[in-house]
Formats: structure tokens, sequence, C-alpha cells
């Protein structure tokens, strides 16, 4: 399980972004093979969510992630006195995450940091089987990725809507929290569409879905569902310190980058290169009053705080104090805007952005690049 500390200013490096190759895996988002089962009614003997159990919890996995690191001694002392060290060690570091299969061909969807830089990945089935699983795709950008198992009548989970989702909808968690299988948790969906503004996390690109349904380290990767059993996100994070506050990323987003990872194993996120605030009085006042030589007149909006050298935004000759008044013809109010702007784009896409420096307005075009490597942790 991801953990998130909350960062008191939020300065979004704006990292508008891996990999076995897959020309003989089919693409099951595209052409989906799901269980079109019916939609889970509650009756007298069965509650609703013992219902969306039975129907999805055999489709649920546990994944055993192995990984072989290099382990320098400590010996302090004995480097004072010129003693020369024993070489380094070898140790396995074991991990637990959750998924759930998509298709009967045996493909997964996890979370990326349950199986990223692993050497042997193992997939329990709630029927006991444990089959051997290879890692299709990592996108550490989103934090998805696709393990794909061989096996005959596996089970499937069908796909829901995370678009339509509403504040006080009911959802359930199922996963390995701690390592106890098959936990069942619920709640109701929190909130929708949190930032990374809002978490404090400037290297993640999802908006989240938030909920109070019991959330714990092992149940990155399992599918957070509505009541009617279908999934609507996949559990990621939890905040360190908070209580009752999970968070999922939206089906709808777990889908598009696991299109790319089955179909050429990595995503190529585009890149502009600022790191951007959304102004207030108080900031503004802030950048008035700095040695900067920054002078804003207006308190709301977006300001770029920094541009990064070499990127689109700097060959585009955008400036630190700019202030984003609309991208490809759209008014922007906040960072979320730029962003969804952004993540609409394609890499290599031209971009028309209207910015305000020093109270007048000007014409930009901003060619995006792919991520660079070093910006994807």
């Amino acid at each position: 399980m991801k953990r998130f500390l909350p960062q008191p200013l939020f300065y979004l490096a704006f990292l508008l972004t891996g990999c076995v190759s897959t020309k003989d895996v089919k693409n099951p988002l595209t052409t989906p093979t799901l269980n079109q089962s019916a939609p889970i009614s509650a009756n007298k003997d069965v509650n609703y969510i013992t219902q969306v159990v039975q129907q999805v919890g055999p489709a649920v996995v546990r994944i055993n992630s192995t990984r072989i690191v290099a382990v320098s001694p400590q010996d302090p002392l004995g480097r004072f006195f010129g003693e020369q060290l024993p070489p380094s060690r070898e140790q396995v570091q074991r991990g637990i995450g959750s998924g759930f299969i998509i298709s009967d061909d045996g493909i997964i969807l996890t979370n990326a940091h349950v199986v990223a830089d692993t050497d042997s990945v193992s997939v329990v089935l709630k029927d006991g089987r444990r089959l051997q699983g290879k890692v299709v795709g990592v996108d550490r950008v989103t934090d998805v990725a696709v393990v794909q198992i061989k096996g005959t009548g596996l089970p499937t989970v069908k796909l829901g809507n995370s678009d339509s989702l509403l504040p006080g909808e009911w959802a359930i968690a199922i996963g390995n929290p701690l390592g106890l299988d098959n936990t069942v948790t619920q709640g109701i969906i929190s909130a929708t569409q949190r930032s990374v503004a809002d978490l404090g996390v400037p290297t993640e690109r999802v908006d989240f879905i938030q909920t109070d349904a019991a959330i714990n380290p092992g149940n990155s990767g399992g599918p957070l569902l509505n009541a009617q059993g279908e999934v609507i996100g996949m559990n990621t994070a939890i905040i360190q310190g908070a209580q009752g506050l999970g968070f999922a990323i939206p089906i709808k987003t777990a889908q598009r980058i696991a299109d790319q990872l089955i179909a050429k194993g990595r995503v190529d996120h585009p890149y502009v290169g600022i790191q951007m605030g959304e102004l207030t009085p108080d900031l503004r006042t802030k950048i008035n009053q700095s040695d900067t030589g920054l002078q804003v007149n207006q308190d709301r909006g977006v300001i770029i705080l920094g541009v990064a050298p070499n990127s689109p935004a700097s060959r585009a000759g955008l400036r630190s104090g700019d202030i984003i008044d609309s991208i490809n013809g759209v008014a922007i109010q906040d960072i979320k805007q730029v962003q969804q702007q952004v993540e609409t784009a394609n890499v290599g896409d031209i971009m028309q952005i209207t910015i305000n420096r020093n109270g007048k307005k000007q014409a930009i075009a901003i060619q995006t690049a792919a991520l660079p490597a070093r910006d994807i942790n």
C-alpha cells in the first residue's frame, strides 16, 4: 500500500509521464470478455454486500512478489580505522498486494508499486490455485500495472463507469490487507476527483476516488466496487496518520493506462515542464514582496512558478510569473484544468496557450514531449 504524506504547499512539477513486449497478448479492454451477470439486488436472505462478494470475490487475487536487493554492510567504526568492509550481500524482499482478473485469458490489473522491479510474481486465486505471473507492463506515473497468468476457467470481474460516481454511493473493497486474504470492507464514496494537490503528491497524475471503506497495506491493486458488483476503482493509497481515508484510481483511468501497457508495454505521458501555483491574495502578496522582481496584479488563476530547463515550456518561451489564461480555447481557473487539458493531448501535439505577462496577453504554442525517464519515480 502506497502511503501519502501531506505537504503544506503544492507545487506541481508538471510531469505532463515499463515493460515487456506484448505482441502475443490480446487486448481485453477494447474487446472485453467480462462477466456479464445480472445486476445484484438484495433479498431477505442475503444482503447486497454478500451477493457482491459471492460474485466478484473469486476474481480478486493475492499477488506475491519478490525482489533481490544488494545490502551494504553497516560497520561505521571499521571505516575510520581503515578496515576493509565485507562485500555487499543479497537480500530477498517479499511483498503482498491484490489484483483482479478482467479477462478469461488471465489479464490482471494491479498497482505498479506492487510488481515494479520484481524478480518473480506469483498469483494466488481464492480457490487456492497458485499461478506464475508475467508482468506485461508498469506505469509508475499513474501507479497502474498489468500482469498475466495462464489458467482455465478463470473468474472475471465486470468493469463499471467511474465517471458517473457521486459522493454518498456505497463502496465495497476486497483485498488482502496486512496479509489477511479475501478481506471485505464496506463504506461510501466520500469524494471524487481528489487531485494530487489535495493529497500533496506531485508525482501522481490521477484524480482519485476517496472512500471511507477500510483500506490498509496489502489492499493495493484490489477492486473498489459499487452496489451492483462492478469495479469502479483500484485501491491504491492511504494517508499516513489518517483514519477512514482511502483512495482509489478510477477504473476509467486504469483501463486507459492498461490499454497502452497491453498494446506496447509502456505509457507515453505528455510533458510540458512547468511548476504551478493557484493564486490567492496571500500568495499574490508573497510574490510581490519577494526579491524575484515579479509583480502580480490578480489574485485568482494559475501562475507559473518555475520552468524546467530544456523543456517544451522553456523552448516555447514561458517564464516564471506568467499567468495561464486559457489552453486550446478553454478558460483556466485552477491547476486541475491545466492538467486535464494536457492529459487529453498526445505526445507531440501543439497546444495553444494564452498567458498574461505583466498585464498583457500573449499567445504561445507549445509542442508536448514525452515525460523524461528521470521524472518517472
